[in-house]
């Protein structure tokens, strides 16, 4: 009977290995049938993203259909899968890269940037136009974005317009992209592309993770569509629409990681109650954690965030974060859950045990299902420890090392500051920093940090 059910269980595990597959096969025609969809022969327009969070990209698809709906042909391309070679044989390239924390590129153009931008290249023959997204409050804004046009001009490429610089989303520059594009191809772009559909979402949970925390409040909150039957992966971003502030104007909207997925019936986020200089609640946190009544619709949309999607269940995963970042990492191993999986381990630092413990309960469950296979965690204010999570690498390298040689994918999710930093470099120190390299141009090493 043993060797019986050891056959099903392996029958099982195969079905799910190639409904994987399958799954990923038919995504990738799918990719290519839309790609193809909106180009037209070698005179398209190449439209590149180098996307962190989605955004780029789905700006980058907008780009191209407005092309295309005005008769000019557009292909769409990952920045990562482009080389100097293709460049040389472009004539029109639109750019639109994200910069990532402060200055940084987006992990999925670790190669391009690498090999590709390491020299000036020769690209006389290429003209190009570059949409930069940034954020103001980090101190080199738009940092990637303003290199990648430095080296295409340092390359010989010629700007088809100044590079137009984004600021959190700012409705007016992306109008002028627009506006520059209408001129590129003599034809009008529609004047306002259509605004990305929020659908309404009820509060339906909101608990206090961290009572009695040295450090800020940490809330889990829970959102049940209305009227809708939304889907997403891990991974995924939400964006939450924030109310009109008392002198009318819009203040937009926050980005905030899944922590559910939708055979959970909700969608759950971990927020902290940010503080201002003169200890007023943030505007957004405020409003989720304080204001906003249990019951209450909101407005809502979940994004497509491939850069942090997960492997293949088969494929062991490594989760490593702090804080609220946890919210990002429950959602993988809860993808994983009740299914043969190669593994999760889930390396976790907060304040203090006592209060900061988040989950502690879901977490113990996980592990005796064994939907988490391994768990630790460190907390950097508790007397005979005060570790944070980069000294769990450092201190586990071994274990971590025989993890990447079967093929472990390595996903960090929480601050950039500190946090983010500490662990990449621990991360290299550990594998090497050119193992850690090919990990990422890979796609094995994927981080959502903020």
């Amino acid at each position: 009977m043993r060797w019986l059910w050891t056959a099903v269980a392996i029958g099982l595990w195969l079905l799910v290995v190639a409904a994987v597959a399958w799954s990923r096969a038919r995504a990738r025609r799918a990719a290519a049938a839309r790609a193809g969809a909106l180009s037209s022969g070698g005179n398209a327009v190449v439209v590149a993203f180098a996307s962190q969070t989605g955004l780029a990209e789905e700006l980058a698809w907008v780009t191209a259909r407005s092309l295309s709906d005005a008769g000019t042909g557009a292909r769409v391309v990952p920045l990562g899968e482009v080389d100097a070679a293709v460049l040389k044989t472009t004539n029109r390239l639109l750019v639109i890269a994200s910069t990532t924390g402060e200055g940084d590129a987006p992990d999925s153009v670790s190669r391009f940037l690498r090999q590709t931008m390491a020299a000036p290249a020769d690209l006389s023959g290429l003209s190009y136009g570059l949409l930069a997204l940034g954020d103001h409050t980090y101190n080199d804004f738009c940092g990637f974005g303003r290199a990648l046009d430095g080296w295409l001009q340092r390359s010989g490429a010629e700007p088809l317009f100044d590079r137009v610089e984004v600021d959190d989303g700012d409705a007016g520059a992306i109008r002028h992209w627009q506006h520059q594009l209408g001129l590129l191809i003599g034809s009008t772009v529609r004047p306002d592309w259509t605004p990305p559909v929020c659908d309404r979402w009820a509060l339906v949970e909101r608990r206090h993770l961290n009572p009695g925390s040295p450090g800020g409040e940490a809330w889990l909150l829970g959102f049940a569509p209305v009227g809708h039957q939304p889907t997403w992966v891990a991974g995924d971003i939400a964006e939450i629409g924030l109310p009109a502030r008392a002198d009318g104007t819009d203040p937009g909207s926050r980005e905030y990681s899944v922590a559910s997925l939708p055979r959970d019936g909700r969608a759950d986020f971990i927020v902290r109650l940010m503080t201002r200089p003169d200890g007023s609640p943030g505007l957004a946190s405020g409003w989720l954690t304080r204001e906003l009544a249990v019951g209450a619709a909101i407005d809502m949309r979940i994004r497509a965030n491939r850069s942090f999607h997960g492997p293949s269940p088969e494929t062991p995963l490594i989760l490593i974060g702090n804080g609220t970042g946890l919210a990002g990492l429950r959602v993988h191993w809860k993808a994983r859950a009740g299914r043969p999986h190669g593994g999760v381990w889930l390396m976790f630092g907060e304040r203090t045990r006592a209060h900061d413990a988040f989950l502690d309960d879901e977490l113990q469950a996980a592990l005796m299902a064994r939907d988490l296979t391994r768990l630790d965690r460190v907390f950097s204010r508790d007397p005979g420890d005060g570790r944070y999570v980069q000294a769990l690498i450092a201190e586990h390298a071994d274990d971590l090392r025989a993890w990447v040689d079967r093929g472990a994918a390595i996903h960090v999710c929480g601050s950039l500051e500190g946090m983010s930093k500490g662990v990449q470099s621990a991360l290299a120190d550990a594998l090497g920093g050119e193992r850690l390299a090919q990990l990422t141009e890979a796609g094995r090493y994927r981080r959502d940090v903020y």
